[in-house]
């Protein structure tokens, strides 16, 4: 955040031309969104929030429009990790329909599935579904081409992520299973906190789906990282809300309990 506020006190003595201006007010918001990820990953949306009113403001002030959809998609993520739903769907109808994501199948893909996680986790299947078809038909139309690198996030493995999160929103934790064991595949290496997070996942819904033994092996793949310095919050607590499940679950097997123990150390 330093660096953001030198760009703001060189805005502001700043005679440069427009386009300068322009530049200079997306890198900040640019550098404000870098902080704004930090705190999703921790897990802390409040700090988040804080920060995003701030990075919207430069976004619109750049006149760029890639700036203020990267924006949003912060928005919606901090939205949904405040479970407040509507106001997710309304984040991701703004990134839908932006003027990138009418230039770009791609951003336009992002915006349709982000919207399709919103109904999902409320019980609107229909309108869930329909965006995710949405956001499938988008993204098999996008094509590889020079974009910013913050969106690079958002490839074949990540689209099938994402749409595995959809699909357990439904209650549909078979389809979410398969999702997940292709975006591993398709994940390259050296990702040890996507991996992680993503095998957390895949833990999850094998114990949702009553498979109590196979969702502690995955998880014990998923341990390592959270307890190292590349560690995502987000990973221990979806590790977390595995454990839970297999308590309410009332498993007696010797090797699920083995695992709740040694869990409740480090999730």
């Amino acid at each position: 955040m330093e660096l953001a506020s030198r760009i703001r006190t060189a805005l502001a003595r700043s005679t440069a031309s427009a386009r300068v201006r322009d530049m200079l007010h997306r890198l900040a918001a640019e550098v404000i969104s870098a902080a704004v990820f930090a705190s999703l990953d921790a897990s802390r949306p409040l700090r988040a929030r804080a920060h995003l009113g701030k990075a919207l403001a430069f976004a619109g002030l750049s006149r760029d429009g890639e700036a203020v959809y990267h924006v949003w998609n912060h928005m919606f993520l901090a939205s949904s990790q405040q479970e407040n739903h509507a106001e997710a769907i309304a984040g991701a109808d703004v990134m839908k329909r932006s003027s990138i994501a009418r230039r770009d199948p791609l951003y336009l893909s992002l915006g349709h599935l982000r919207h399709a996680n919103g109904p999902a986790r409320v019980g609107r299947r229909s309108e869930a579904l329909r965006a995710l078809g949405d956001a499938e038909r988008a993204f098999a139309r996008s094509e590889e081409k020079r974009r910013s690198e913050w969106i690079g996030f958002y490839d074949t493995g990540e689209f099938e992520a994402l749409s595995a999160f959809v699909w357990a929103a439904l209650g549909e934790f078979g389809r979410a299973e398969y999702r997940l064991h292709r975006t591993l595949v398709l994940l390259p290496e050296g990702m040890a906190r996507n991996r992680a997070l993503y095998t957390a996942h895949l833990a999850w819904v094998q114990a949702r789906q009553n498979e109590p033994e196979l969702a502690c092996a995955t998880s014990r793949q998923a341990r390592l990282p959270v307890s190292s310095a590349c560690g995502s919050r987000r990973t221990a607590r979806t590790l977390d809300a595995t454990r839970s499940v297999l308590l309410a679950s009332g498993t007696k097997s010797p090797r699920v309990i083995e695992w709740i123990e040694e869990s409740g150390a480090w999730t």
